[in-house]
């Protein structure tokens, strides 16, 4: 059957998004990456623009994606293993890197047990999937990303069994505690730790807190779950993410390799009978092939740096980098959201200002993030930087001056 119909129905729906100002943008296509040199962290190409950027717009918050160490145990898996698994995990689709991955995620953030997923997203759908049922609650901050609130559907939870609290309001959660029908069996409570448009971050402690109380109500409890994939790595003493900075451990936590490991894939760590759990009944573990050996070689050698001196060395030169940032855009007299993470907001509050700083930005070689309306309500207008631990104090100082002689 011919695809003209369809063809011309989504046009329209194309063209009702682009009036809407909802529509993305052109891909950009990276060609080269340029390695540090003297004083400049990395640069990057496009594809048909005759400069080099600075990325600030990456979530590779240590810089370890061109790591010659991860790079290295990959090449050694792949050529052990191949490219793929040729099954999923069930049909003999594990391999030794999967279980090693597993247990070393599940020991860095401080659980008995994780599960790997080929990304944080699938790995959301997946606990819902895994612990939900009819008497199940769930509970969610109003900013929870978008993963979370795709896993709700996924799950099929009705409206009935859903509530969701003011931002980082602990009266509200409190609130949405106290509404829980009579007839639910557990709570689950979701929440990002740190919240990736606007970099604050979700206090655990408070949360357990408010919580407490609640957890003899009901028959399974009340769980607390976190996706931290902004904070595993990067955040934090240790760089063991938002439980680590608030000095407190939810039930669940859900995190990406992706990031700041610089890698790729998710996870879920929790009890075994959690992990079990998500074995049996998470379709998005169980009808999908799992990670490449050549991936889990690389985050097993990542979560290795990151529990070395080096990674240590990283953290602190990714702390002082946002800090030299933050006061940077304060001196200039500019608006941001506070918190000590690498995603740093910068509030225009202005749509058309906002396309105009990104597009300067851009012809000075520094690539953003912009997020106008309708994506954010009008007023929050902002621009999303984001410090990765191979910038050094003169590509920050660089931004800052470009920044500076911005005239909007």
């Amino acid at each position: 059957m011919a695809l003209e119909k369809l063809n011309h129905s989504l046009i329209k729906e194309i063209e009702a998004l682009q009036a809407e100002g909802r529509t993305k943008g052109p891909e950009r296509i990276i060609v080269d990456y340029i390695p540090p040199k003297g004083e400049k962290g990395p640069r990057y190409r496009l594809k048909d623009v005759d400069r080099e950027f600075i990325r600030m717009n990456s979530n590779s918050y240590l810089s370890l994606s061109n790591h010659p160490g991860l790079i290295e145990v990959a090449d050694v898996a792949t050529k052990q293993f191949g490219v793929g698994p040729g099954a999923v995990r069930f049909i003999d689709g594990t391999f030794s890197y999967h279980v090693a991955l597993e247990g070393k995620i599940a020991r860095f953030v401080d659980k008995p047990a994780a599960k790997i997923f080929n990304s944080a997203y699938t790995a959301n759908c997946g606990l819902a999937l895994a612990i939900g049922n009819k008497q199940t609650h769930w509970i969610g901050d109003q900013l929870n990303h978008n993963s979370i609130i795709r896993a709700m559907r996924i799950a099929n939870v009705p409206s009935s069994n859903k509530g969701i609290y003011a931002h980082n309001d602990m009266d509200s959660l409190k609130k949405c505690l106290e509404a829980v029908p009579e007839n639910i069996e557990r709570v689950v409570i979701i929440f990002d730790g740190i919240f990736s448009m606007r970099g604050d971050y979700a206090h655990i402690d408070e949360i357990e807190k408010i919580a407490a109380p609640y957890h003899d109500r009901f028959k399974d409890g009340v769980i607390t779950v976190v996706d931290d994939s902004h904070g595993i790595g990067a955040y934090g003493r240790t760089g063991r993410g938002t439980a680590d900075f608030t000095g407190t451990q939810p039930d669940v936590i859900i995190g990406t390799f992706g990031k700041a490991f610089g890698v790729n894939g998710g996870f879920i760590a929790a009890s075994p009978a959690v992990a079990e759990a998500v074995r049996q009944k998470a379709d998005t573990y169980i009808y999908t092939n799992p990670l490449s050996v050549a991936d889990c070689a690389a985050a097993i050698k990542a979560i290795d740096i990151c529990d070395s001196q080096e990674g240590l060395e990283r953290l602190k030169n990714l702390k002082e980098r946002v800090e030299q940032f933050r006061q940077g855009i304060t001196a200039l007299g500019l608006e941001s959201i506070p918190g000590p993470h690498a995603v740093i907001p910068l509030l225009v509050r202005d749509t058309a200002k906002t396309h105009k700083m990104v597009q300067y930005l851009f012809e000075k070689g520094v690539l953003v993030v912009g997020l106008t309306f309708p994506v954010v309500p009008r007023g929050d207008e902002t621009i999303r930087f984001q410090i990765n631990a191979a910038h050094t104090q003169e590509d920050i100082d660089y931004v800052l001056d470009v920044l500076s002689r911005f005239e909007g």
